[in-house]
């Protein structure tokens, strides 16, 4: 069956396949490690993840580089203000290394608790100084450059179909990159290459170049990036929709003007989360979510906004509230209720399936995945499969299969788990306030443990307590 992706290059869905066989080389945007990742964030990482397990669904073969930009982004995207790294040092007392080492981790973390599959390559900008000013030398010599005070710019008028990724007007995106504006650029739209230390102090992340001492602009770093790890196999660039005008654009720019060549073939952009009142949520708007304030620390299995996301296609902006959190912890708890009860009902032991009996439904889930990753479709298919008259040992058979995409860990649900100490501790008392008929008490520990993110089933056997 063929994949179809969206491509923003194009503006229009096209059927993917590799330039070459022996792998797809997928390039995903990492974070900048100066802040926590919002939740915003992560939903274009659940897509891009969605992507890797469909291509690999697909039989593709997966070549996932992912960098981490721990220098050069400013808080103004045209090359204005501070170095995020250097502000988010100054804000919590530390050094730009630890900054960036801290957040790093953290949005590992927040990559486990989602079960998104890790990069096979991750990078660092501070890492790959050498093919960054590389990569600035071969725009030099081919006269894409130009010396201001602060910092070696690329010259935009130079490289034709400049907008060709984002489809605007020129004129108005000069317009728009007024707002930030530095008289000694020769047209708005020019973006540093590298930036040089201020004179009157000095860097905490800084390093020496032809040019003279300073730092690599942020767009610059995947490009060279992405072309040391990926070569000649640029097969699908990733990313949300804010990096589209400004960082992605820049990104094509600076790199077929440096070797000639097309860049990626796919470009590939996650729509924005919203909140109340349709506000885009933003680091820099102050009204962001964490994993952890949002789920973690609500005794909310973070596996919930995974769910939450299948909702809406990837394309689509996505509204976050309350209501929206608990609909997907109920979709959630009733998708593992429904694996967990086929479990009970073939002894946990999937069978083997006639391929007639699973070709059908299992074409059906592929169909949605491949219609540019239409997860409510898919998601819907998977409810099918659930509801059908199928032997319970063929649906728990072929869900399984299909959870390679969804990354639930459905294979995981009713196992035996260790259960934590205040977990057991209030099970014990329930226990006891059961024996002693305190059946008030009973249910306020019930909905305690419940409320911590663990199921409470009551039967023959007695009680069984089970994370969601």
């Amino acid at each position: 069956m063929k994949l179809y992706l969206y491509n923003t290059l194009t503006r229009k869905k096209e059927e993917f396949q590799p330039l070459f066989p022996d792998y797809v080389g997928l390039y995903t945007c990492g974070p900048t490690v100066y802040n926590h990742a919002h939740i915003g964030n992560l939903r274009t990482y659940i897509f891009e993840d969605v992507l890797k397990r469909t291509l690999r669904f697909n039989g593709f073969t997966v070549r996932h580089v992912m960098n981490i930009t721990d220098v050069g982004h400013l808080t103004g995207d045209r090359d204005m203000g501070e170095d995020k790294l250097e502000r988010g040092a100054a804000r919590e007392g530390r050094s730009a290394w630890d900054i960036a080492e801290m957040y790093t981790r953290a949005f590992k973390e927040d990559m486990a608790r989602l079960n998104l599959l890790p990069p096979d390559i991750w990078c660092k900008a501070t890492e790959t100084i050498p093919e960054q000013i590389a990569l600035i030398e071969t725009l030099a010599a081919k006269g894409y450059t130009y010396t201001t005070s602060d910092g070696i710019y690329f010259d935009t008028s130079r490289f034709k179909d400049y907008t060709k990724l984002s489809h605007q007007n020129l004129e108005a995106l000069q317009e728009g990159a007024r707002v930030e504006r530095n008289p000694e650029k020769r047209n708005p739209t020019d973006f540093a290459l590298w930036k040089f230390s201020p004179r009157d102090e000095q860097r905490q992340m800084e390093w020496p170049s032809p040019w003279g001492v300073g730092f690599p602009g942020w767009h610059i770093e995947c490009s060279a990036m992405s072309m040391k790890f990926l070569g000649d196999h640029l097969d699908i660039h990733c990313g949300g929709t804010d990096h589209i005008d400004v960082h992605h654009t820049n990104e094509i720019a600076q790199s077929e003007a440096a070797t000639g060549k097309p860049f990626f073939r796919f470009w590939v952009h996650g729509a924005f989360l919203n909140i109340a009142g349709g506000k885009k949520m933003a680091k820099s708007a102050g009204n962001f979510l964490t994993l952890q304030h949002t789920f973690i620390d609500r005794g909310i299995d973070p596996l919930a906004y995974r769910y939450a996301a299948f909702q809406t296609h990837y394309r689509n902006p996505m509204e976050y509230s309350d209501e929206t959190v608990q609909a997907a912890v109920n979709g959630l708890d009733h998708l593992r209720n429904q694996v967990r009860h086929i479990k009970d009902a073939c002894a946990g032991s999937p069978a083997d399936i006639p391929a007639h009996a699973a070709d059908e439904a299992r074409t059906r889930f592929l169909a949605a995945l491949n219609d540019d990753l239409n997860m409510p479709r898919a998601m819907a298919v998977v409810q099918e499969i659930l509801k059908s008259d199928m032997p319970p040992t063929w649906k728990l058979a072929l869900v399984l299969e299909l959870d390679a995409v969804l990354g639930f860990g459905l294979d995981r649900v009713g196992e035996a788990q260790p259960l934590p100490a205040d977990i057991r501790e209030k099970a014990a008392a329930r226990e006891a306030a059961r024996r002693e008929r305190n059946w008030a008490l009973s249910d306020q520990l019930r909905d305690e443990i419940q409320a911590l993110g663990y199921v409470v089933q009551d039967g023959k056997d007695g009680m069984k307590v089970f994370p969601k």
